[in-house]
């Protein structure tokens, strides 16, 4: 029987390029947006669950598709059994302002408690003041006053506002470094305190790392109150939010109504320079593309619902919706009713509240930026029972596994939220 020797020729041709491509499908990279790197199908244990690994992707084999882990419920409030039953005193206030976005607020709050705590001081509410000049709030407008006085009773005497016969004058501006301490307190502060008989705190941030040291002994039962049991949205925001959260929830039906939050602001971006770190393939921070990849290789479908913080869209996201379609800012699953509100300008308060407590309480939390969002947002998760933190980084395989970037924060547990949980 004759052999064609058109048809030999054809024959080497596809094989030779079946082996060409199989070696490019192996690089680690993507050379077009839809392209997967192939693999073996095997199963592996993760989370205590079986898995599948297929095209070097993480998938359940049994129901929801993703590296998704359960939430944890076994911490407690350690500071109810800690906190003093001394009666609460008072003798002139202590005042202060919520300034930078709310994860500045938690620390300000914090720092105020103590200081009107260990002066034996009455605590007014602050204001809140964004930062252009002329962006003033009040508290309840974002906050539940009551619950935070509430919570702060027979703790700190607070009241709503300062009274009329205090003049600001007589008040004296007092700078403390987040996390102060009793000591502090009455070293540098008390003394102000006593000959002015009223004060004025200002934050500042030596560090943003909330880590826990062992120079700081034994955390303080009312800073643990005052950073984790004491602020709360107002009922209206927090309804926002809610509704914000469900509709991601039903977004995400494919995966059990989970998503992914993702800290990523083209801004603050531009602004940064995103070095190294010192530690092989990790950056402070990291773009849309970046991000994309390192979620896509730790095996979150391309059906996974990602919210972002970026205030509105921009063309440079175009990557990560491309490989994640449904990847959302806020403007797409707030409430039309309510964007007029709450979208009335780029950073506003109301957005940077919005999207804390969306990270805070999002199945999966990735920070693309280094800083104390980061730092906060995973205080509020460990204290939520949320520890899915993944910190992203270069794989230089073609896939990996997502406990092996959970974050410091909580595989250390290191966070200082673990010194209030137990």
């Amino acid at each position: 029987m004759g052999v064609d020797l058109r048809q030999v020729v054809a024959g080497i041709l596809t094989i030779t390029m079946f082996v060409m491509l199989g070696q490019m499908l192996h690089r680690d990279y993507f050379d077009s947006l839809q392209e997967k790197a192939q693999g073996d199908a095997h199963d592996i244990e993760f989370e205590g669950s079986r898995v599948s690994v297929k095209d070097s992707l993480v998938g359940a084999v049994d129901g929801i598709k993703g590296p998704w882990m359960e939430d944890n419920s076994d911490l407690n409030p350690c500071w109810p059994t800690l906190l003093s039953d001394e009666a609460v005193s008072s003798k002139g206030y202590v005042t202060f302002s919520l300034t930078n976005g709310p994860e500045y607020h938690i620390s300000q709050v914090t720092d105020a408690v103590m200081v009107a705590k260990h002066l034996g001081a009455t605590l007014v509410l602050p204001d809140i003041r964004g930062s252009k000049p002329g962006d003033e709030r009040s508290f309840e407008d974002i906050y539940d006053a009551d619950k935070l006085i509430k919570s702060l009773d027979n703790v700190v005497k607070v009241v709503k506002e300062l009274p009329e016969e205090v003049s600001l004058r007589n008040i004296a501006i007092v700078k403390v470094p987040s996390r102060v301490t009793e000591d502090y307190i009455k070293e540098h502060i008390d003394p102000i305190f006593k000959s002015k008989g009223n004060i004025r705190v200002a934050s500042y941030f030596p560090s943003v790392n909330l880590r826990k040291s062992s120079q700081d002994g034994e955390t303080d039962p009312v800073a643990c109150l005052a950073m984790f049991g004491s602020l709360e949205l107002q009922p209206e925001v927090n309804a926002v939010v809610e509704s914000m959260i469900e509709r991601l929830r039903t977004h995400s039906r494919k995966s059990g109504g989970r998503f992914v939050a993702v800290d990523l602001r083209i801004d603050i971006l531009e602004k940064k320079n995103c070095h190294s770190t010192g530690v092989v393939g990790s950056k402070t921070c990291y773009n849309a593309q970046e991000i994309a990849l390192f979620l896509r290789k730790l095996g979150f479908a391309g059906d996974t619902t990602i919210y972002l913080t970026q205030p509105r869209w921009d063309s440079s996201l175009n990557i990560l919706k491309d490989i994640f379609p449904k990847t959302f800012t806020k403007e797409a699953i707030m409430p039309a009713s309510k964007r007029s509100k709450y979208l009335e300008s780029e950073n506003s308060e109301y957005e940077n509240v919005i999207d804390f407590y969306i990270s805070s309480r999002s199945d999966v939390f990735v920070p693309a930026i280094s800083g104390l969002f980061y730092a906060n947002t995973v205080g509020k998760r460990i204290a939520l029972g949320k520890p899915q933190v993944l910190v992203p980084a270069a794989i230089s395989e073609t896939s990996g596994l997502a406990t092996d970037f959970i974050s410091p924060y909580i595989s250390k547990k290191n966070h200082l939220a673990y010194s209030c949980f137990c």
